[in-house]
């Protein structure tokens, strides 16, 4: 049967003036039958395949167009988002630029407090890898050589900190939080090769110290948490559950892909000091199945009534046709396969 005249006849057959739409389907279906000889019997697969691309193409134009419609809306605002964020940010500079201009430059204490409001106030995820090299090459070039390393330890800790808690406490955000970090002092690192080691040793120091802090405000915080929150750790109750128990396998495998990444000699140098922080990551493992017992406390409760929620869930409409679909999808494998099983045999035990 020519596919394309098939197709162009259940165009012409299909009425939408029918308010049902299981009657407009089963009207061109039972037209078609009458008026063209066409029987669902006895099509093909391709046959089948475009009557039922045909009558989806018509009953989903308009809704196929709204949808159209509401991506480039979506994609508008998320242009309009990211403008917006961008001059968010900018005031925030404004802002802080104009007040430390008021600020006499001798006073070094009012200017450090300006600045510690300053990191707590910028979103530093956007600019955390040049924010880390800027930072590291300041307390090179401004401390002594004894308090340099200090000084780095110190101000990662606080950048791993603050970025961290900006969002949500998930693996895959932790991860690129710590890898952006440690990518940035490994390019100071190979810059200055005298005192690599020194830099990297103090940044996995820092990064792990940041990394604490952040777990332990999130226990910290798990007791005053408000119910919207609550429901929203809820969600992702396992996940997170999960990736409390394996922080300290996290922590070596980011600094392992860095040590991948770089040259023979920051290779070296980053898994001689993983290798010796294995054994220096009790008080991450401590803090974070601490918290994961805490949260385990809390909400266990919480997450099996959103189980049950789940399972009610599983009854709905839209459960019960993925669960069909997925019966059909095993129905089609298994009759494929006991076809080529006896496709094989004939091939295999010839009639005699």
């Amino acid at each position: 049967m020519n596919l394309e005249r098939l197709q162009d006849s259940f165009k012409s057959l299909y009425n939408n003036k029918f308010r049902s739409l299981e009657k407009r389907v089963t009207s061109a279906i039972e037209l078609a039958a009458n008026k063209e000889n066409i029987h669902m019997n006895s099509l093909g697969f391709n046959e089948i395949k475009t009557i039922t691309t045909t009558i989806i193409d018509i009953e989903t134009k308009k809704l196929h167009n709204e949808l159209e419609d509401l991506i480039k809306q979506k994609e508008q605002i998320n242009r309009s988002l990211e403008k917006k964020s961008h001059e968010l940010q900018e005031a925030k500079y404004g802002i802080f630029n104009a007040i430390e201009s008021l600020v006499e430059k001798s006073d070094t204490q009012t200017i450090s407090k300006l600045h510690q409001a300053k990191l707590q106030s910028i979103d530093l995820f956007d600019l955390l890898g040049d924010t880390v090299e800027s930072a590291i090459i300041t307390a090179l070039e401004k401390s002594k050589d004894s308090e340099a390393n200090e000084t780095i330890e110190e101000l990662i800790k606080e950048l791993t900190y603050e970025t961290i808690k900006e969002g949500t406490l998930n693996t895959i955000r932790v991860r690129k939080i710590l890898s952006t970090i440690l990518h940035s002092a490994i390019d100071v690192a190979e810059a200055t090769p005298n005192i690599s080691a020194e830099i990297l040793e103090a940044t996995l120091r820092g990064m792990r110290s940041g990394l604490i802090h952040s777990i332990d405000r999130f226990k910290k915080r798990l007791a005053f948490m408000p119910l919207e929150a609550k429901h929203i750790l809820i969600e992702d109750y396992d996940t997170i559950m999960e990736d409390l128990n394996q922080t300290d396998t996290l922590f070596l495998q980011v600094v392992q892909t860095q040590a991948n990444e770089s040259s023979a000699s920051i290779r070296q140098t980053l898994l001689a000091i993983n290798k010796k922080m294995h054994y220096d990551l009790e008080e991450l493992v401590h803090m974070s199945k601490e918290t994961a017992q805490v949260m385990k406390e809390r909400f266990s409760t919480f997450a099996k009534t959103a189980v049950k929620k789940a399972d009610t869930a599983l009854h709905s409409a839209a459960a019960k046709e993925a669960k069909r679909m997925g019966t059909q999808a095993w129905g089609v494998a298994k009759s494929a396969l006991g076809n080529a099983i006896k496709s094989a045999k004939g091939v295999i035990e010839p009639k005699e």
